[in-house]
C-alpha cells in the first residue's frame, strides 16, 4: 500500500471523541495558513498568512458570514512544528457538531482529511522523530498507568534510540576490524577487537530483552486472580486492595459463584484483580461452574493470590491448590491474620504473606510483592521494551551476533551486517517497507 502524499495539506480533529470544554482541529501542510484564513476571522482583522510562529489569535469560525463558534488560532511555522511543516491549530468549544463543522469547512477550503497517524508519519518522514519516538507517541497516548507513561516518555526522549546507537557503534567497529582482517588475513582479529565488544553488545541486548515482561505488563496491565476455598477472604481482600466495597462479603460459603473483575493500580502497575468462586467439591451445578472458571482464571492469570484462612484448619482443597499452582506465578496469603491462628507457617511448604483485610495489616508488603513478582528485578530501570516489533528485532539481532562469535570471519561479517540492518529497522534509519510503516501508523487515531 502506497504511503499518502506529503506535499498537500491535511486536517483532522485532534481531540478525543465526545463532549469537552475545548476541541482542536489541526491543519498541517503548505496551505495550512491559506485554509485557516478562509474560515477564521480574527477579531483584529489580521492577515493569517502574515502571522509569525507562536501566535495565539482570538476570533471566530465563519461559514457564509454566519458565526459557527468563537475560536483561538495557534500558529506554528516549518520546520519548528510537530510535523516540521506549517501547522495551524483551531481551538473551539468541544461539542461534536462544532468540531465536525470546522473540519468540513477545512476540507471544503482545500485541505484533505488526514489518515490515522498521518501527522506523526509526517514527523517521522521529515526526520523530526525517529521511528522509536513515533511509536512512543502512540504508547504515551494509550498509557493507562504511570509506569507505562514513564516508559513511553523515555522512548520519546530518545533514551532507547541512544542505547541502540551505542550498540550499533560497537557492532560497526567490530565489522570494520573483520573487513580489515579479510583484506590482510595474516593479521587476524584480536579478541579485544572482536569477542569482547560483541559480548558487551550481547549483554546490552539481553538487558533490554530482560525488561520485556515488565514493559508488556506496564502497557497492557496484568491479570491478578484471587483464589481459595469459600470464605477464605478473597472478596474482603479485593475490597481492601481497591479501597472501597466492590465485592459482596458474607459468612455464607459460596456467595461468589461467578468471577468479578475490578481495575486498580498496585505500586504503579496496572492490574485487573479477579475475585473468583471459592474452590471446593460441590453438587450445585452453578457453583461447580464457578469453581471450574476459577481454576481456568488462575491458570491463565499473570499472577494468582492463593488465600489460606489462618483461623480455620487446612483442608484437602488447600493442600491440592498449594501443590498444583505454579510457584513462580503464585503468592500464598495467610488471610485473616487478625484472628487467632489455627495453624502455623510450619504446616505449609511455601513462603507466606500474612494479611488482614479487616485491619490492613500486611497490605503494603503484599503490594510490594505483587509488583516485584509482576515486573521482576527491573524496577530500578524504566527503559522497558514492550513493542513486539522491537522485541522481534532485538531477538533476531542477538541470534546474528551469537552466530558471528563462532563463525569464520567472512560469515561473521555477513551476520554482523544482518544484525546492523535489523537494529536499524527499529529506529527507522535503515530500509523500512511501506507495509511496515502503514501497519505502524494505522494504529494511531486520526488527528495524531
Amino acid at each position: 500500500m502506497a504511503l499518502p502524499p506529503l506535499n498537500d495539506t491535511i486536517a483532522a480533529i485532534a481531540t478525543a471523541p465526545g463532549v469537552g470544554a475545548v476541541g482542536i482541529v489541526r491543519l498541517s501542510g503548505p496551505d495550512s495558513y491559506d485554509v485557516a484564513g478562509r474560515i477564521f476571522l480574527p477579531k483584529r482583522r489580521q492577515h493569517i498568512n502574515q502571522l509569525p510562529a507562536g501566535r495565539v489569535v482570538y476570533g471566530s469560525i465563519q461559514k457564509e458570514n454566519a458565526i459557527i463558534d468563537e475560536a483561538l488560532l495557534l500558529t506554528f511555522r516549518a520546520p519548528h512544528s510537530y510535523t516540521a511543516q506549517d501547522v495551524i491549530e483551531l481551538q473551539t468549544h468541544g461539542g461534536p457538531a462544532v468540531l465536525r463543522t470546522v473540519l468540513e469547512l477545512c476540507i471544503n477550503k482545500g485541505a484533505r482529511l488526514a489518515k490515522p497517524g498521518e501527522f506523526t508519519l509526517r514527523a517521522y518522514l521529515s526526520g523530526r522523530l525517529d521511528l522509536v519516538q513515533a511509536e512512543s507517541v502512540l504508547e504515551l497516548v494509550n498509557a493507562q498507568s504511570d509506569s507505562a507513561r514513564r516508559s513511553a516518555a523515555l522512548g520519546l526522549s530518545k533514551a532507547l534510540s541512544k542505547e541502540l546507537d551505542l550498540i550499533q557503534s560497537d557492532i560497526t567497529a567490530v565489522y570494520g576490524n573483520i573487513q580489515a582482517a579479510l583484506d590482510y588475513p595474516d593479521e587476524g582479529v584480536p579478541a579485544a577487537q572482536f569477542s569482547e565488544p560483541l559480548n558487551r553488545v550481547l549483554k546490552r541486548i539481553d538487558g533490554l530483552l530482560h525488561t520485556t515482561k515488565a514493559g508488556t505488563i506496564a502497557k497492557r496491565g496484568a491479570r491478578l486472580a484471587l483464589i481459595g476455598r469459600p470464605n477464605a477472604g478473597k472478596s474482603s481482600l479485593l475490597n481492601a486492595l481497591l479501597g472501597y466495597r466492590r465485592s459482596i462479603v458474607s459468612d455464607i460459603p459460596g456467595t461468589t459463584r461467578d468471577y468479578l473483575e475490578a481495575p486498580l493500580s498496585i505500586e504503579g502497575v496496572p492490574v485487573t484483580a479477579i475475585d473468583t468462586a471459592g474452590i471446593r467439591d460441590t453438587d450445585d451445578l452453578i457453583e461447580a461452574s464457578g469453581v471450574t472458571a476459577a481454576k481456568d482464571i488462575a491458570e491463565n492469570a499473570d499472577l494468582s493470590l492463593l488465600l489460606l484462612d489462618k483461623s480455620l484448619a487446612l483442608k484437602r482443597e488447600d493442600q491440592e491448590l498449594i501443590s498444583t499452582l505454579e510457584l513462580g506465578r503464585t503468592l500464598f496469603i495467610a488471610s485473616k491474620s487478625d484472628l487467632a491462628p489455627v495453624w502455623t507457617k510450619d504446616d505449609v511448604p511455601v513462603e507466606l504473606i500474612h494479611v488482614s483485610a479487616k485491619t490492613g495489616a500486611g497490605l503494603t508488603l503484599l503490594k510490594e510483592k505483587i509488583r516485584e513478582r509482576l515486573i521482576g528485578d527491573v524496577s530500578q530501570s524504566e527503559l522497558w521494551i514492550s513493542n513486539e516489533r522491537h522485541i522481534q528485532a532485538l531477538s533476531l539481532s542477538k541470534e546474528h551476533l551469537e552466530r558471528a562469535l563462532t563463525a569464520p570471519d567472512d560469515l561473521a561479517a555477513l551476520d554482523l551486517e544482518e544484525a546492523l540492518r535489523t537494529l536499524a529497522e527499529i529506529t527507522g534509519r535503515g530500509e523500512i517497507a511501506e507495509e511496515t510503516l502503514e501497519h505502524i501508523f494505522s494504529n494511531f487515531c486520526v488527528g495524531k
